[in-house]
């Protein structure tokens, strides 16, 4: 009787399994840009970035996914131990899962994010890997989003409940190819880290902006993107006197399939 209901559970699950991997959808992505922004802050000193990740997604809403660019900010800034500062060398891995469905007109998203930068880090400075969780509602061509850290963040330590609040719009004119975009945001570090910061004239908060044009030219996206931030503590300036945050223009490439 055993083998018998073991059979029944062997033969429902050979025909189960492809029926779910026909719900789920598998994507890629991969681009070129002219300088890797990540809330207005350079990650590679004003140096162009290789980038690329794949997502999983389900028809329930369920998906998951990784992504990864080149970046320098660690080594730039003296975190893994170089005292030049001149290494280009470094990784950002980003891992993360979520929900994302729609409830009449407005669609919502909700999810864990993963920030690992593996590397060697120089004594006593505090690791950048990040765990934030997020949740966005969007509107027509409009999307609000918070993301809420959920302890050190980006090598502040002590930092927990630090967010991000951000309001994104995207507008595709019909038949051109060409998308415009918008972006407004706000990072806001709490936690007696960012306080011990603040009280040494070093405030890690400041608000960036962003306006980009896009076009589609059968399937690869070549994009402008101007961008800008309100910091200037010595926070975002790195070890070649860099400014990290100032106002630039990013060009890119980039092809998803």
């Amino acid at each position: 009787m055993l083998k018998k209901k073991l059979l029944v559970v062997a033969l429902a699950s050979a025909f189960s399994l492809p029926a779910l991997a026909s719900d789920v959808t598998v994507s890629s992505n991969v681009s070129l840009v002219s300088d890797y922004l990540y809330r207005g802050i350079s990650q590679t000193g004003g140096n162009p970035a290789l980038q690329g990740g794949f997502d999983l997604s389900h028809a329930s809403g369920f998906y998951a996914g990784a992504w990864g660019s080149s970046i320098s900010w660690l080594s730039d800034a003296g975190v893994n131990g170089s005292t030049s500062g001149i290494s280009n060398s470094g990784l950002e891995l980003d891992t993360y899962a979520g929900y994302k469905g729609t409830a009449g007109d407005v669609g919502y998203d909700v999810g864990y994010l993963r920030y690992n930068y593996p590397g060697t880090y120089a004594g006593g400075a505090v690791k950048a890997d990040t765990d934030e969780i997020y949740g966005a509602l969007s509107y027509a061509f409009l999307t609000a989003k918070l993301s809420y850290s959920l302890g050190d963040t980006f090598g502040i330590a002590k930092t927990a409940g630090t967010t991000y609040a951000e309001l994104n719009a995207s507008y595709a004119l019909a038949d051109t190819g060409i998308t415009l975009g918008g972006h407004v945001g706000a990072q806001t570090f709490t936690g007696s880290g960012a306080d011990a910061l603040k009280a040494a004239g070093n405030d890690p908060t400041y608000s960036d902006y962003k306006l980009s044009v896009s076009k589609d030219y059968s399937g690869y996206v070549v994009g402008l993107a101007l961008s800008g931030t309100s910091s200037v503590t010595p926070w975002y300036t790195n070890m070649q006197g860099t400014k990290t945050g100032k106002g630039t223009a990013v060009l890119s490439l980039s092809r998803a399939m």
